[in-house]
């Protein structure tokens, strides 16, 4: 194997995929990456067994091989060469040698053989959909996945495809995010698949918010996302995710709007002197006023009003300041509309002119 390209050009790839490869390992070519040069350039892969990326890069190959080598290393030897030059990469007995002006570095190697790769998923459905759109949707439902909870499928992302709508919908048992995109998406009926937490924070990464589309093969066992010049492919997590349609409120009374701005900004204030275990803070509705009500174990105490338009009568409740401020935050309109039932059920906010993306947060007792 023998090619030559830019510096940035080679570290792309090798910065895009490396992020992956965990510290510790389980076998040691796993530490490493996938080099395979080939006609049409350079593909650049990594995995944990899990999740498995592959970046491509138009190099001037002067011949086709493939090796592994130390993922670390070598993307810390990219990182620290000057920018702009050239770099010439080759395989010789076994090492894999990096010339660039009067640098050398030559590399340890492991036969590319032993690399487990992901050949086919069996695609069972395949759809596309611009890279900004999926990106917003994960955006707005992520942040309420589990993390290294003993119910392992909350560890992760549900994705439902049916033939007029995807829907992202993510929970920790305490709260619930769903958000939904509607578009074609043809196929037969509607399909789920439970994306693992990893791969969905390593997609946010690599999406950007262009306009161009990303192909989504779904298979029984396995995602694959495809974008230009990069490709992930993952295991889905085996599991039944909650119904979490039964856990969306229905039919609250009481009904409280206001600036999203406003009412983020009074809850931040608030939340600074919340006890920092449990960050709890208790709303106090009335008609036309909000009062938020913070307090931590030092005795600190904090109060804040803002004037909102509330239909229901008199309401005390307590909340996890920081599922609320995430909730908030994950709306882009004006204003936002929070429905409550009483001070043991859980409140349903949502945007009044788009109900698109709905969030769930069970209340707390203070």
């Amino acid at each position: 194997m023998k090619f030559e390209t830019l510096r940035e050009t080679l570290l792309a790839p090798v910065q895009a995929v490396a992020g992956i490869v965990e510290r510790r390992q389980t076998m040691p070519i796993l530490a490493n990456l996938l080099f395979a040069a080939s006609d049409v350039g350079l593909a650049v892969t990594a995995t944990d067994t899990e999740v498995e990326l592959v970046a491509t890069a138009n190099v001037d190959v002067k011949e086709k091989g493939e090796v592994t080598v130390p993922a670390r290393k070598l993307l810390d030897i990219c990182r620290a060469l000057p920018e702009g030059v050239m770099v010439m990469v080759a395989l010789d007995k076994g090492k894999l040698t990096l010339r660039s002006g009067r640098s050398r570095f030559s590399l340890a190697t492991l036969p590319a053989a032993d690399f487990p790769l992901v050949e086919d998923i069996k695609a069972q459905r395949s759809f596309r959909v611009a890279q900004a759109k999926l990106r917003d949707l994960f955006t707005r439902t992520a942040f309420s996945m589990a993390q290294q909870d003993v119910r392992y499928y909350l560890n992760g992302l549900l994705l439902e495809v049916a033939e007029q709508q995807l829907r992202a919908v993510a929970t920790d048992g305490h709260r619930l995010a769903l958000c939904d995109l509607k578009a074609t998406f043809g196929g037969n009926g509607m399909q789920q698949v439970i994306i693992p937490r990893k791969s969905v924070l390593e997609l946010q990464r690599l999406m950007s918010e262009r306009d161009e589309e990303v192909s989504i093969d779904l298979g029984s066992n396995h995602i694959r996302v495809t974008m230009t010049g990069i490709r992930l492919t993952s295991k889905l997590i085996d599991g039944r995710f909650p119904e979490y349609e039964r856990v969306v409120p229905k039919g609250g009374d009481k009904i409280l709007n206001a600036s999203r701005a406003e009412l983020y900004e009074a809850l931040h204030r608030a939340s600074i002197l919340s006890n920092e275990k449990y960050r709890g803070v208790r709303l106090q509705l009335a008609a036309r006023n909000l009062k938020i009500l913070a307090h931590n174990p030092e005795q600190e105490e904090a109060e804040d009003e803002i004037e909102i338009q509330y239909q229901g009568g008199d309401l005390e409740i307590g909340f996890n300041v920081t599922y609320l401020l995430e909730a908030l935050s994950a709306l882009d309109q004006d204003r936002v509309q929070i429905t409550l039932t009483d001070a043991n059920n859980s409140c349903l906010i949502s945007a009044p002119e788009n109900d698109l993306c709905r969030y769930v947060v069970m209340p707390m007792r203070l």
